[in-house]
């Protein structure tokens, strides 16, 4: 396995799905995410709901910008972040396979809760609402729920579930890292 930091070519994902030439499975997939607890840069491991490690979120901090890649358990990168720089709100950028694949905003009101607005390349448009602080919120697509996040399942303060219905897990992940690093980002500020 390379280690964190290491060089590794972008992979693109076979057409028949990433979960099923992955896990050999269509259906939904859990995973546990430890919250952020020090500070961006740091690398964590995502676990499948076995426990085996599935994905390594390598976090860097670079001059201006935070980043942070989505790397499998063989070091091969699945998906990267990044935040904007000149942005009127906190926004993060998705790339996957070297090419755009979505941005994820801060919704510019929302009263009652947080909210996310995430535009794909293709135009789609999902939103992410809930307790984002606590990780109990909603990604939502035109076709339904994307992925939940709860710690409902957990005891552990620093720990939650995932659980991801969309076929591109790599993407749903990446996008579920960039709301975390966005409302981290929005409660340092305060």
């Amino acid at each position: 396995m390379t280690e964190p930091g290491g060089g590794v070519a972008a992979v693109v994902l076979p057409e028949r799905g990433f979960r099923q030439a992955m896990f050999g499975q269509t259906g939904d997939v859990r995973y546990v995410m430890r919250q952020r607890v020090l500070g961006f840069g740091q690398d964590y491991w995502v676990s499948d709901e076995s426990g085996n490690k599935a994905f390594l979120v390598d976090g860097k901090v670079l001059a201006f910008r935070r980043t942070f890649q989505l790397r499998g358990p063989q070091g091969e990168v699945y998906a990267v972040g990044r935040k904007k720089v000149f942005a009127l709100r906190n926004a993060m950028v998705v790339s996957t396979g070297g090419r755009h694949a979505a941005t994820v905003r801060k919704k510019l009101f929302s009263p009652l809760r947080h909210s996310f607005t995430i535009t794909l390349a293709d135009g789609e448009r999902w939103t992410a609402h809930g307790d984002l602080i606590e990780k109990n919120y909603t990604l939502e697509g035109p076709q339904g729920i994307v992925a939940e996040t709860s710690r409902k399942w957990f005891r552990i303060r620093d720990s939650y579930g995932v659980e991801i219905y969309h076929p591109d897990v790599p993407l749903a992940l990446a996008i579920v890292v960039c709301v975390d690093e966005l409302v981290a980002a929005d409660r340092e500020s305060d």
